[in-house]
């Protein structure tokens, strides 16, 4: 039998890279949670929805088609917004509406709904707290700000993304992590059996190899 593994983690923590690599490993599907809050903001964004209006934002979800597939492609209302939803703006506009009780109730329903199978790896900022607590491998990733920065920085300049500087996403990640902390819906936070990962110094493969360690006994008992 499957199990669902939660990697949590501020923004640029590197969770979906990770989380994508190990589920190509484990023959997992990845379930990017933080992609479904990004299609809600652009959507907003694209509608000229205020995203602080709750009550509007819950109202536009009600028609609204998000889809990940295995591959990693996101699929917002059959479009394919793989880039649109992660520049800088999205970014953050994505965190003022996952503050909402309601978008997040939402979200949570759907995420919950999508992983009743077993067999996923789902990453955000409360799978392990409040999406899938009961997950049986749950990790809860940090790095630096500056690290974390850097990182969306090469990402955005890989992908000929707009962006700012290295210390003006800085600034934008300490923002984020304010936010997302303090929220009273769902805040980020590392579950009491969580295991903590500090990748500020490591590589994608040592994240990825120290992720599979602790997943590989409930590997080995279904292979079993």
């Amino acid at each position: 039998m499957k199990i669902n593994i939660a990697i949590d983690g501020p923004s640029a923590a590197g969770k979906s890279t990770i989380a994508k690599i190990l589920a190509e490993r484990l023959g997992y599907v990845h379930l990017d949670t933080g992609a479904m809050y990004r299609c809600c903001a652009l959507k907003a964004r694209r509608n000229g929805i205020d995203l602080d209006d709750e009550e509007a934002l819950c109202a536009m979800l009600e028609n609204t088609d998000i889809q990940l597939t295995p591959q990693g492609d996101v699929y917002l209302d059959n479009e394919k917004v793989n880039d649109e939803i992660r520049t800088d703006e999205n970014s953050l506009a994505a965190s003022r509406v996952s503050s909402l009780g309601g978008v997040r109730r939402e979200m949570v329903k759907r995420q919950q709904k999508m992983a009743e199978d077993k067999g996923f790896i789902m990453d955000g900022r409360d799978i392990g707290t409040v999406v899938l607590p009961d997950a049986e491998v749950k990790i809860f990733m940090t790095a630096s700000a500056h690290a974390r920065a850097v990182r969306r920085y090469e990402q955005n300049i890989a992908k000929h993304l707009p962006t700012g500087s290295i210390e003006e996403i800085a600034k934008e990640i300490a923002e984020r992590d304010e936010r997302d902390t303090t929220r009273s819906e769902s805040p980020l936070r590392k579950a009491d059996d969580a295991i903590a990962i500090d990748t500020s110094n490591m590589t994608i493969e040592e994240v990825v190899n120290a992720v599979y360690e602790r997943a590989l006994p409930y590997v080995k008992e279904d292979e079993d």
